[in-house]
């Protein structure tokens, strides 16, 4: 009986993984998926210009093989929203001008979601005061939630402006912080 290729879920659709090995989760989705949203910027996971999202946690597609996510969910910039329907987070950053030249801008995001996530699961961060208090997150919080990933152009502080209103608009929503 023939077993089923290696298959992964990439931005809710199945594709077979690559025959090579060696082949990267980074270079996969690029160059054999067409999904260039996701960005080659060290290839030595220091920017995180190549954060996409597995099994809904972050991680350096750059230092991943593509063969180790077989059944794996991952979710790119692609996944989480287009021009014509933008996720709250890709909204918020348009907003405040979270980016400049925007090559960051991807990782960025998919970083800011699993952030978003990781918060209402009630992970702490290295500067968590008080984690079972639960308020929303400070700013020195966000910075270091979102330190894995580097910015040339400098827009930090109009990042955090960008998670601080989905924060609030998420507390608003639901009445509880994020």
């Amino acid at each position: 009986m023939a077993s089923l290729p290696p298959t992964a879920h990439v931005n809710g659709l199945p594709q077979a993984l690559p025959d090579d090995p060696r082949r990267t989760l980074l270079d996969w989705l690029r160059h054999d998926l067409g999904l260039t949203g996701t960005k080659k910027g060290c290839d030595h996971g220091q920017c995180g210009a190549c954060t996409v999202l597995v099994d809904g946690r972050r991680i350096n597609s750059c230092l991943s093989l593509a063969a180790l996510h077989d059944g794996d969910h991952i979710e790119t910039i692609e996944g989480i929203g287009q021009p014509e329907a933008l996720a709250p987070l890709q909204r918020a950053f348009v907003t405040h001008d979270g980016f400049q030249c925007g090559y960051c801008t991807p990782g960025q995001i998919c970083s800011a979601t699993a952030l978003m996530a990781e918060l209402k699961a009630g992970w702490p961060s290295a500067v968590s005061a008080d984690v079972a208090a639960r308020p929303n997150p400070t700013r020195e919080e966000l910075r270091e939630r979102m330190s894995g990933n580097l910015c040339r152009c400098g827009a930090y502080s109009n990042i955090i402006a960008a998670l601080e209103e989905v924060i609030a608009n998420e507390t608003t929503e639901t009445g509880a912080p994020a």
